[in-house]
């Protein structure tokens, strides 16, 4: 399990690093932060390895690792990048296996190798990504990179926030496999995603991925406690 409790906030970390140690200085404390997720252009920018020792300073919480998208290149190339992501210090890794199911399961099964946390996501929160939202994927295959991940263990999923209609279809169609999915969801707040609809949406275990609305806060704290509230 990568995050213990049923609800939680998890700010992705979208800044530079000294923005991103703030961050973590002031929410490591607040028990509804469980996690925080770290997109390319901190890890790029900084690189993943300072990433995680300036994380470590002061909290000991999951450290989620969202390539935006890993999982998009051929099966072989899965070792090398779960490798540098374990000793980079990273507890668990977003896939959005694009690349087709021989990829995610080699990807989710070098994670499993490397004692990875696995996110798979498969719908993301913008227009035009399937194809019957104008897009190029067909609607089916996406929903596939969620049942494939199924299949090989995986529990814990990214919908997307700004579309609660399909969080609850992909919920429904989870639970369908006998399992009890942990969803987690970006695209609130700024990207327009109401965090009430998509938690209504998402049933008991479900973790809101937000971004600038902590990160672009002026006051970090009071923004958290103001989100927070809503999960109560």
């Amino acid at each position: 399990m990568i995050i213990s409790q049923e609800k939680s906030l998890i700010p992705a970390c979208d800044v530079d690093l000294d923005r991103f140690e703030l961050i973590v200085r002031e929410t490591a404390h607040i028990p509804i932060i469980s996690a925080y997720k770290i997109g390319f252009m901190l890890a790029m920018d900084a690189g993943l390895p300072k990433v995680c020792e300036v994380a470590r300073r002061h909290t000991a919480k999951p450290l989620i690792y969202d390539h935006q998208k890993a999982g998009t290149d051929i099966p072989d190339t899965g070792k090398a990048f779960m490798n540098v992501c374990k000793k980079a210090g990273i507890d668990a890794v977003i896939l959005f296996p694009q690349a087709g199911p021989e990829t995610e399961r080699a990807w989710i099964d070098a994670a499993k190798e490397d004692k990875l946390g696995v996110i798979v996501g498969g719908l993301m929160t913008h227009k035009g990504y399937t194809l019957g939202d104008g897009g190029y994927l067909a609607d089916e295959a996406v929903l596939d990179m969620y049942l494939n991940a199924v299949k090989q263990g995986v529990t814990d999923f990214v919908v997307p926030g700004t579309k609660p209609e399909a969080i609850h279809k992909i919920r429904e169609m989870l639970e369908h496999q006998k399992i009890e999915p942990v969803l987690y969801s970006p695209g609130l707040v700024a990207q327009g995603g109401d965090m009430k609809a998509a938690l209504d949406a998402a049933g008991k275990r479900w973790h809101a991925i937000v971004g600038r609305a902590i990160y672009g806060a002026k006051n970090i704290h009071k923004a958290v406690e103001e989100l927070a509230a809503v999960l109560k």
